[in-house]
């Protein structure tokens, strides 16, 4: 079997164990009503099926690095592959909700560490010249799972039931794992770094609290006033920034920093961050509004993003293709441009818009963000020497649901300040003047994503094409 085909059958194993993965991270989005019905609980504690996936996901991603260099590939593959299959199991034979969330946990577990451990495979099989074409296939398993997760959820559940989004997934995952243990290879370096438990206890309170802070932020009176958003803000804060410090001292850190130190790293990170706070934001926000004064369903509102998010991930490989033959810059930069006039368009929208000229600017909104993302995070990796790959990837991944929930909380917190600006001093407000209001809201939120994009595309002017391995050779 020659290097090429090897290649092709890791690849293969990683995206389609990858693909039902994260597929599940939105699969239950359009059940969680039935789900409230089965089970008897409100809406605040359903909600947990989201959030707390996301929390799990964002706690153990810092510790990837680690994981990443104690484990050899393949057995860590197939450990994922297994806790993920188990929690899909319970999740499906639950006969209450706190055995349906138990296994809802234990599935973020396996996704939260599959992804970065993919991830850096990935770095170690392919050169910098031919990164940009396999990440924008992984980027394509990314964007494509979560786009179709909500409509095939909704038909599962209308004609099989809601235990079949768990149960329809298995055979899938057992085919994986067969498929793993037959073919996969070990492509990683195993090190066994020290672990230093007091990183992992910081880690897991900071990020935890941020993202729990965040996510609650727009459903929680008073918003970041309120004393319970606030002091668990504060402490998550203060955690994350002991965590900081801490890894800046060890010899071995759970997370080395020092890819920081690498500024096309740097300026990557950033620009990924800006653009999944836009995306994520504009994910709630868009339907909210298309829900709200444009009057649509909740079903017709999917099916009008849906055309965006499809390409989103169908474009992902060709613009990685792409990046390989020109660059960062000339993807980056224009892709921001694009992304930019999108916000600004945003900010004059209104309830007499037809309703095809939303489904094509949300297109362009997406194709601007798969011109960009992925991009610009393979560009960051490759800036890094290979014995970072894992805390590079580990960092990025750990940003991404933090980023997403906080873009989500600034953009709601800021629509829903306009709203009530507009509404002030209105008794009984017509439904009216609450579209209005809100769309007042939605106007005020995206002056702040033009600001945060305006700067992103000056970051991006500064990027240059990184080739570490490159800048080595040169220097020699």
């Amino acid at each position: 079997m020659d290097n090429q085909f090897k290649r092709k059958i890791i690849m293969i194993v990683f995206l389609v164990g990858t693909f039902f993965m994260i597929l599940n991270e939105t699969l239950l989005n359009i059940a969680l009503k039935e789900l409230m019905s089965v089970f008897n609980v409100d809406a605040p504690t359903v909600q947990w099926m989201a959030t707390g996936f996301m929390l799990v996901m964002g706690v153990l991603t810092p510790l990837s690095a680690v994981v990443n260099q104690w484990f050899t590939t393949r057995r860590l593959f197939l450990g994922l592959v297994t806790i993920f299959s188990v929690g899909t199991l319970i999740a499906g034979l639950a006969v209450n909700f706190p055995m349906l969330l138990v296994g809802r946990m234990i599935q973020a577990a396996g996704t939260g560490l599959m992804i970065p451990t993919v991830m850096n495979a990935m770095l170690m099989l392919y050169s910098e010249n031919e990164r940009g074409k396999i990440m924008g296939q992984f980027g394509l398993v990314i964007m494509f799972a979560p786009a179709l997760g909500p409509t095939l959820s909704g038909v599962i559940v209308d004609y099989m039931g809601w235990r079949w989004l768990f149960l329809i997934v298995l055979p899938f995952m057992l085919f994986t794992f067969i498929f793993a243990h037959r073919y996969l290879q070990n492509v990683s370096e195993i090190t066994k770094p020290k672990i230093d438990i007091f990183s992992i206890v910081l880690s897991t309170i900071g990020i935890s609290s941020i993202i729990y802070s965040v996510s609650s932020v727009s459903s929680t009176a008073g918003g970041f006033t309120n004393p319970s958003i606030f002091i668990t803000l504060i402490v998550g804060l203060i955690a994350m920034t002991l965590f900081v410090l801490r890894q800046l001292k060890l010899e071995e850190p759970l997370l080395d920093l020092k890819v920081f130190k690498y500024h096309n790293y740097t300026k990557g990170v950033i620009i990924f961050v800006v653009v999944i706070m836009t995306m994520f934001a504009s994910e709630i926000v868009m339907p909210m509004y298309l829900q709200g004064p444009m009057g649509f369903s909740a079903k017709v509102a999917g099916l009008i993003l849906l055309p965006g998010a499809l390409l989103n991930g169908f474009l992902s490989p060709f613009m990685g293709a792409i990046f390989d033959k020109v660059g960062p810059r000339k993807l980056v930069v224009p892709g921001l441009i694009i992304l930019l006039c999108v916000a600004i368009f945003y900010s004059t929208i209104h309830p007499g818009i037809s309703v095809w000229v939303f489904v094509v600017v949300y297109i362009i909104l997406m194709i601007s963000i798969s011109a960009v993302l992925m991009p610009a995070n393979t560009n960051a990796v490759n800036a890094l020497p290979k014995e970072l790959y894992p805390h590079g990837t580990a960092v990025s991944n750990m940003l991404q649901p933090i980023g997403g929930a906080l873009g989500i909380a600034i953009f709601v917190s800021i629509m829903n300040g306009g709203q009530t600006a507009a509404l002030k001093g209105i008794k009984n407000p017509t439904t009216e003047q609450i579209n209005h209001a809100m769309t007042e809201g939605i106007h005020q939120s995206y002056w702040f994503g033009i600001v945060l994009l305006a700067f992103a595309v000056i970051v991006g002017f500064t990027v240059t094409r990184a080739n570490y391995s490159k800048s080595l050779e040169e220097n020699s």
